[in-house]
């Protein structure tokens, strides 16, 4: 059997970590998986994810900067990007879009709404 698209997780909580890969491995989806945005940075110019979903606050580097990076980089600015973030104030929403996310979702978030999310935004791929 075949893997689907590829979608890149990065999260510092390792128990979302696991719940998002395992929930987006079952949808059929290959999952790669970085615990900073560094790591999520490394593994986006090596692997290419077709989507990436990344926790707004984490080591190294924020999901605000690993989008900013993604977007600013020629090969990488097509990867559709989900931000999570505990911080959902209006302002929050705002600045995750217009910084170039494709969505954000607030945490905590049921796990089918995410795996709806990613398979909305990559439907023409999956």
């Amino acid at each position: 059997m075949s893997e689907g698209p590829l979608v890149l997780c990065a999260d510092d909580d390792e128990d979302i970590l696991s719940l998002v890969s395992l929930r987006l491995r079952r949808a059929g989806f290959d999952v790669a998986t970085a615990s900073d945005g560094d790591a999520a940075i490394e593994i986006a110019r090596d692997r290419r994810p077709a989507l990436a979903v990344l926790d707004v606050m984490m080591p190294r580097r924020t999901g605000y900067e690993v989008l900013a990076e993604l977007r600013g980089d020629e090969a990488l600015r097509d990867i559709k990007v989900i931000l999570l973030s505990a911080r959902v104030q209006e302002s929050d929403v705002t600045r995750g879009l217009e910084a170039g996310a494709d969505a954000y979702l607030a945490k905590p978030f049921k796990a089918q709404d995410l795996v709806a999310k990613v398979q909305e935004l990559l439907g023409a791929q999956a």
